[in-house]
This record gives C-alpha cells, structure tokens and sequence, in this order.
C-alpha cells in the first residue's frame, strides 16, 4: 500500500495526503480528519524518512507510553529507560494519548527508528492477530495482558499483576476489618480493559463473604481514571445519603480524589470511612492520611519486561508471560469496624 492508495480512497490529491501526514496547517479540517480516518482504517504506515531503506540495524528499542499524564507509568520509564541502556540498546520514548492507537504508533515508530523490539506500556487487553500485524518486531505488553483478546500467547509476551486478583485482595481486606457496605469507584464494568477486571475482582470479594452487591453503591467515573471526574462521583454518591463504610477506588490517583470529597463533604477518612486502592505511587504513601493500596512492584516490572524483550530480540527465548504479585502497604486510610 503506497500513499497514492489512501489519496485515491479520500479522493483527494497525494500532495495532500503528505501535507495531513506531516501536520502541514494548510488543510481544512475535513478533509483532515478523512484522510487520517481512511489511514487508520487501511492500516497504512507511513515511512517518512527514505534514508530507512538503507539504514543499518539499529539499537533501538521503542517504548510507547500510553497517557502522558499517567503518574504510574512515568515511575515506571526510568526503570526501563536505565535497563534499556544498561543492556546496550537505545530507547526511543513516544508517548500517545489514553485513547489513541498503541498498535499503530508503535508501527509507525518500528519503521522510522528501524526498531529491534517494542514495549507497550499501557494498552489493550483485546487484541487479535489482525490487530497486531502491522508490527513486525518482538514486542511486551507491560501493566496489562491480552485476556481479552485472541492473539496466539506464543506471539507475544506480557508483565503484569493479576489485576482481578488483586482488587480481591484488596476488598477482602475492608471485608475483614468488619466493612460490609463498600462502594466502588471504577471507569466502566464491562470495557474488556483493567477495569473490568478489578470490578470484577470486587464483586468477587463480595460474594465470597456473601455480601450482595448495591448498584447504588457504584460511583461511575465515565471511562477516565481522572480526578476531577472521580471527585463529582464521590460528591454525588455521598449527597444521595447513600449508607457505606468504605471505598474501593482502582487506582491510588482515583482513591486520593475520593479521600478529598469526602473529607470536604464532612466525612473523616478513615473514622467515618475506610478507602484503599491499587497502585502504590510514591505521591500517595506522603498523602493525609497515608493510603493503604496494593502495591505494584513497579521496579521489578520494569526490569523484567527489559529482560525478556532482549531475550526475545536476542532469540533466546520466543515469549513469556509473568504475573507479579502485587502486596499490601498499610496506611491510615482504612479502620476496623
């Protein structure tokens, strides 16, 4: 597929199918959003620079960071970024948007930087042979696995936690200090993503100890793991009168959001309500109170996924799959009832 391929399927000319690709202003916004539509559509990979066609190997190895504001996955860079260098490769950094085409850009750059393996930092859970073919390097998918998808386990490798497992844990820990009545602050239930699995995860907790679920108990974030937007919920949620005595949030950034409406509604955490999360940043062990959170092992993940795509690249192995277990740290955001 050449570049005169997508011009003729937008019905526009090759000049400026080029000026759209290389962010040239002098295109209407149509025609823009076309032609870049038609792009993603026909799985074209633009080759900007033709020195590619006879560079040599390179070092490189691509990291695609998904949402740069991602406080999670920046703690996670520098590890990679100093095991990529300890092993003799090059990164190449390029951060996208939370909603933007991982596949695609990590595509993209494995063409323009001549790549020798990818990692994913963030991404889909849901892929499919198709989905991926565009990529022709070894690649990781770090943080998260393919459970939803049907690409061929042999194709690929992953580090990651359980992610359903570890929001059972965590329930079960507001379950055990007495909490029966906990609400849930979660993106989506059912988007075949993380947090789907840690919803789950909660509810399983739940009916282990056999506590019925309470819809109204569910602070619905719209997809987003955005503090403003967990902030209303959490508002919402204890403006309704709703009875609850503890909050499962599916990340630490989403949880510290949660603390402050509730401590600005007149709701002390944790004498009047427990909370606890996932994750484990840094910015939240030096929160008021400290919260109490699963923490990801973000240096072994790191380490790790380096690791085995260098095995990878190198052939001595063809995937691998880790699951890391991700522990409590105690805080004083949570009580016994």
């Amino acid at each position: 597929m050449t570049i005169k391929d997508i011009a003729k399927a937008c019905g526009v000319s090759v000049s400026t199918v080029s000026r759209v690709l290389n962010d040239h202003p002098d295109v209407s916004q149509s025609v823009r959003d076309r032609v870049r539509s038609t792009v993603e559509r026909m799985g074209y990979i633009p080759n900007n620079s033709a020195r590619d066609l006879v560079r040599s190997q390179s070092d490189n190895i691509g990291v695609v960071v998904r949402g740069q504001d991602n406080l999670f996955f920046s703690a996670m860079v520098k590890t990679i970024s100093r095991e990529i260098e300890r092993r003799g490769y090059t990164m190449v950094l390029h951060f996208i948007g939370s909603d933007d085409d991982e596949v695609m850009a990590g595509a993209i750059l494995e063409r323009e930087k001549k790549l020798r393996g990818l990692i994913f930092l963030g991404g889909r859970f849901d892929y499919s042979p198709v989905t991926l073919s565009p990529v022709g390097v070894p690649f990781l998918c770090c943080t998260y696995t393919n459970c939803f998808g049907s690409l061929d386990e042999r194709d690929y490798s992953s580090v990651s936690i359980d992610d359903y497992m570890t929001a059972f844990k965590a329930v079960q820990t507001l379950i055990e200090l007495g909490h029966r009545r906990i609400a849930v602050v979660t993106p989506a239930t059912d988007d075949r993503s993380i947090s789907e699995l840690r919803y789950k995860g909660y509810r399983a907790a739940l009916e282990q100890a056999g506590l019925k679920f309470s819809p109204e108990l569910l602070v619905d974030t719209q997809g987003c793991f955005e503090m403003p937007r967990t902030y209303r919920g959490m508002a919402e949620l204890i403006e309704s009168g709703a009875d609850f005595s503890a909050v499962f949030a599916l990340s630490d950034t989403t949880a510290l959001a949660a603390v402050k409406a509730l401590e600005d509604h007149g709701r002390r955490v944790p004498e009047d309500c427990s909370v606890i999360a996932i994750d484990g940043l840094t910015v939240s062990e030096y929160a008021n109170p400290t919260l109490t959170t699963m923490v990801q092992p973000v240096e072994e993940m790191g380490r790790q996924s380096v690791a085995i795509l260098a095995d990878m690249i190198e052939q001595r192995r063809k995937s691998c799959h880790l699951r890391l277990e991700a522990c409590l740290r105690p805080g004083g955001s949570v009580r016994k009832i």
